[in-house]
């Protein structure tokens, strides 16, 4: 028996030596992707030729065996646990049936099953595909698809996909199942009297709510995605015979120049994607989660913009005024919807306007009209009335973004502590006066009773602009900053339609139906703004 000395140690310096290489070797290995970025050597994401071409591949191949490797490497198969590939023979045919289990609606998928289960192997000897699609299979959308990138993504869509032994093509059902939140009234487009419906997150649910209230074949509803990693489902909506093709043309051609990694927030990102507004505040987009509004719109001319995931639907083109109307005129007779109309543009005025022409009156008590002398401070507080009137707008938006994050059964006791024992406790002790809590007050009443919640956060920033310049240049200051705020937005353009349209460029006609709620059978053309193909409302008799 002959003992070799050393070899622990001669061994321990080989797995060092080997240690040392694999580290040199690693770390002289980076990996370039395709955004020029680079990164360490990691065997997990550096793939073999082999891995590589199965990541790409477009045919799909008539091994099973080969599919699952395609899928490994495309989708991660066997490393996600939601994606299933389930193999079963069907007559004399082995089946891979791949679908991701979050979206695929069992009890229909196991009819198709069952049905599946009785065919002989007569029935899927020749014609196999055809014979799956147009024999076996019973659900209302089946089709074949001979690249794997199409399959890959109806499957990542929701549907499920047959794969067959010995085919070069697959069958995809769209048989799904998304997760959904019941149909409900919008929070921000209450009525008193009408619909209580409301968009969801769903976007077939919603075009199918639209759908529902315009019965129209010439209603037309075009997909696209969007998106390179979410490839997302954007929906354009419009009747053909109404909207102007060229605004329809611009859209599709404004979606398909998006180039971005995804829209996790939906209709905003989007909206930022499609419209270069730079750092205008005011909405160039109108959102709304009615589905009666949305048809309104399109009955007009307009075209509308669904995104999946998302509750609201844009409308394209808008203007200052589509702000500024709500569904609740016009569920009121035609008196009292200009009643309510009128009422809302006090308060839209207001928000704007009242705090800069008090504060300006206050500065210069010679502007005060005849009859209004007692408007002003009867004590001077601790802190000068610009930043009381900063601090106090502040304080408004800190109190209504700890309203929308606080509990709902907090939110009384939240709105109690803010409104008595914050603003009580510093009109008292000195720091505020009751006249700046009192017209900010009714500031803030103003800019809750606009329709739209971006118009009113955009109002508070011209606002808080104007009293700024009124407390540094006074009335000049005041007269010089509105005129750069109408002027701001009489330059502003949605899709080539002006901003300030009727005021500016004037048009009588539509101005006054814009300040007057007319009855129905009262307005008998469309609005000009959409350029629309078809201008008259009523049927020719």
């Amino acid at each position: 028996m002959i003992v070799k000395r050393g070899n622990s140690s001669d061994k321990e310096e080989s797995n060092d030596k080997q240690d040392q290489s694999d580290k040199a070797q690693s770390s002289d290995k980076l990996a370039i992707d395709e955004e020029g970025n680079l990164s360490p050597y990691n065997p997990v994401t550096d793939m073999t030729p082999q891995e590589k071409a199965y990541k790409i591949q477009e045919d799909i191949p008539r091994s099973l065996r080969e599919i699952q490797r395609v899928l490994e490497e495309r989708v991660g198969l066997n490393r996600s646990f939601d994606l299933i590939l389930r193999e079963m023979v069907f007559g004399s045919k082995r089946v891979g049936i791949f679908y991701c289990n979050g979206f695929a609606k069992d009890t229909v998928l196991t009819d198709i099953i069952t049905r599946l289960t009785y065919a002989d192997k007569e029935a899927v000897s020749h014609h196999t595909l055809e014979a799956f699609i147009e024999k076996l299979i019973p659900h209302i959308q089946v089709k074949s698809y001979k690249k794997m990138s199409e399959v890959v993504g109806q499957v990542l869509m929701g549907g499920t996909a047959f794969f067959i032994e010995g085919e070069s093509a697959a069958i995809t059902v769209d048989a799904k199942n998304f997760p959904v939140r019941s149909i409900a009234e919008p929070d921000l487009e209450r009525v008193v009297r009408g619909s209580r419906d409301g968009f969801v997150e769903t976007l077939l649910i919603n075009v199918t709510l639209v759908r529902r209230r315009i019965r129209d074949e010439r209603f037309k509803l075009e997909i696209m995605q969007i998106g390179k990693r979410t490839k997302t489902d954007v929906c354009i909506g419009y009747i053909n015979d109404i909207a102007n093709a060229d605004l329809v043309q611009a859209v599709k051609d404004k979606f398909k120049a998006v180039e971005i990694d995804g829209l996790p927030l939906a209709e905003k990102q989007l909206e930022e994607a499609i419209v270069n507004k730079g750092w205008n505040p005011y909405p160039m987009v109108r959102y709304s989660e009615r589905p009666d509004v949305v048809a309104a719109h399109l009955l007009e001319g307009h075209v509308c913009v669904f995104v999946d995931t998302s509750p609201s639907v844009m409308i394209l083109p808008t203007t200052f005024f589509h702000h500024v109307q709500h569904a609740e005129e016009y569920r009121q007779t035609p008196f009292i919807g200009t009643y309510l109309r009128w009422v809302r543009f006090v308060g839209i005025m207001a928000s704007i306007f009242l705090l800069p022409l008090w504060f300006m009156m206050v500065m210069d008590p010679s502007l005060k009209p005849a009859g209004l002398e007692f408007l002003g401070p009867q004590k001077e507080g601790t802190l000068p009335l610009l930043v009381q009137f900063l601090l106090a707008d502040i304080g408004i938006d800190l109190m209504r973004m700890a309203a929308v994050h606080t509990p709902t059964p907090l939110a009384t006791a939240m709105g109690l502590v803010a409104a008595i024992l914050v603003g009580d406790i510093a009109v008292k002790t000195g720091l505020f006066i009751n006249e700046v809590i009192l017209y900010l007050a009714l500031a803030s009443i103003g800019m809750f009773a606009t329709p739209s919640y971006e118009l009113g956060l955009a109002n508070r920033i011209v606002r808080l602009a104007l009293l700024i310049v009124v407390a540094i240049f006074h009335v000049p200051g005041f007269v010089v900053g509105s005129t750069l705020w109408l002027i701001l937005l009489a330059t502003r353009k949605s899709y080539d339609a002006p901003y300030m349209w009727p005021f500016i460029p004037f048009n009588a006609k539509s101005f006054f139906s814009i300040l007057v709620r007319r009855p129905v059978l009262a307005g008998k053309t469309r609005l000009s703004i959409t350029k629309p193909n078809d201008g008259t409302r009523q049927p020719k008799k």
